[in-house]
């Protein structure tokens, strides 16, 4: 592979690993606004955002237990938003070092 098609290849990986990371973190965030907003469960958006969420969040989703339901889902999705955020920008810049 010559070096302009390598670096291309490494600069796309490293943009769609940026991307994912960046998405996941939207919807998490969105999920918290909704739900601290008391969005209405039953909308077609809040149901998707809520989804998506849940796949999303990984081992944060019951990490930290408030009685709060409201607190518990700012704190747990929006600690998942910020380790997408950091894990995607880290990942990024190691692809792009390596290649």
């Amino acid at each position: 592979m010559t070096t302009v098609t390598r670096s291309g290849v490494v600069g796309v990986l490293a943009g769609v690993v940026r991307w994912v990371g960046l998405v996941c973190a939207l919807v998490l965030a969105v999920h918290v606004v909704l739900t601290m907003g008391d969005a209405n469960r039953d909308n077609g958006i809040t149901e998707f955002f809520a989804t998506t969420a849940d796949r999303v969040v990984l081992a944060f989703r019951n990490l930290f237990t408030p009685a709060d339901g409201k607190l518990r889902v700012l704190v747990n999705y929006g600690l998942a938003a910020v380790f997408w955020l950091t894990v995607s920008a880290v990942l990024s810049r190691l692809i792009r070092r390596i290649g």
